[in-house]
Parts: C-alpha cells; sequence; structure tokens
C-alpha cells in the first residue's frame, strides 16, 4: 500500500468551468458535501493542516471546484458544496450547472467521498449526491462527520440509517468520522492509498 505523505500539499487551482478541470492520469479524490457539514474541516483533518482547505462562518465559502495536489501522487477536489441557504438563485443555478458538467464527464475522479453528518438523517440533497456517485459507476465511499458529537449508543443506528436512506449497496463504505478528533483518518487515507 502506497504512503501518502500528507505534510506535502498543494493548491493547484479553482476551476469555475469545465475548461477548467484537471484532466490527467494523476488519480483524485473529490469531495462533496452540504455547505454546513464541515467538508472543509474534514480536508484539513486528513492533511493534519489547520486552514488549508477554506473553513468559513458563512456555508457556501466554496464557490469553485478546488484542486489540491497531495505528495504529487493523488489529487484532493473540493466541490461547492450545496444545499446552501444564504446565496441568490443565480448562485445556486451556476453551481448546479458547473455539478452537472463536472458529473457528466467521464474519468474526472477515481473516488468520491460523500460527507454527510452523521447526527442527522441524509437530506434530499445528500441522495442526489449519492445518486450522482452511483450513476458515475466509480467507486465511492461515504463518511459520516461529527460522532464526536454523538454518544456512542448513538452511533451504530445513526449509521444504518444513513445507509438505508442514502441506498447504500454494502460493499459502499460508511465510514464513521470526527474532523475534531481525527476519527476514521486513518480508515480514509487506507482507501485513498490504495487508488495508488
Amino acid at each position: 500500500m502506497a504512503v501518502l505523505n500528507t505534510g506535502r500539499v498543494e493548491f493547484v487551482r479553482s476551476a469555475a468551468n469545465p475548461e477548467q478541470f484537471i484532466r490527467s492520469s494523476v488519480p483524485s479524490v473529490v469531495f462533496a458535501g452540504k455547505s454546513n457539514v464541515g467538508k472543509s474541516s474534514v480536508i484539513n483533518r486528513i492533511l493534519n493542516r489547520k486552514n488549508f482547505a477554506r473553513t468559513g462562518n458563512t456555508p457556501g465559502k466554496t464557490i469553485h471546484i478546488n484542486y489540491f495536489l497531495v505528495d504529487g501522487k493523488v489529487y484532493f477536489l473540493d466541490l461547492p458544496g450545496y444545499g446552501f441557504a444564504s446565496v441568490s438563485r443565480s448562485e445556486k443555478e451556476r453551481w448546479s450547472v458547473l455539478m452537472e458538467q463536472f458529473f457528466s464527464e467521464k474519468d474526472l475522479f477515481s473516488l468520491g467521498v460523500l460527507i454527510v453528518d452523521a447526527r442527522h438523517a441524509p437530506t434530499k440533497d445528500d441522495i442526489g449526491m449519492a445518486e450522482w456517485f452511483r450513476a458515475s459507476g466509480l467507486p465511492y465511499l461515504v463518511l459520516a462527520n461529527k460522532t464526536d458529537k454523538l454518544k456512542q449508543s448513538e452511533i451504530a443506528p445513526n449509521l444504518e440509517n444513513i445507509r438505508r436512506s442514502l441506498s447504500l449497496e454494502e460493499a459502499v463504505p460508511l465510514i464513521p468520522f470526527s474532523a475534531q478528533n481525527g476519527q476514521g483518518r486513518e480508515v480514509l487515507l487506507a482507501s485513498i492509498a490504495n487508488l495508488l
């Protein structure tokens, strides 16, 4: 299994349209989740960085697809968050078109990571995103973030509910995760290392 040096990471570009998508033989992991699910915090935790991926008090800070190159071996793609309440209709439409363009093109990513909130049932948008990943035919997994905010006894039933709501096949990993304390980080890194 390839070891990934997460300390070696560089921001490559923000893609606002399909011309700017990176088409490369380097494997890539795409991170998707609703605006307030802690997507940037998850990426920062994986990289063991404080503020590499931008986190904001206002959900919807990521309005492009941000590309990071990790250890020269794998791209991390931070997708715009969805389910954002505080932006205009035209912005939502722009983001929606960008996502459709991204998912309609083959080979733009190698592994999908859908981040959901471990405390709540998946939203309609989460279910839609899971369907996009399924339709891509590429491997994906689900991270249930914020498990640190649950009692131990709540984790298993919540994960069961997430698996059922998203109609996840048994083969799709569902990883309990905490951007706060790092739970699940090694499991996720192992999945990413398998790509390499």
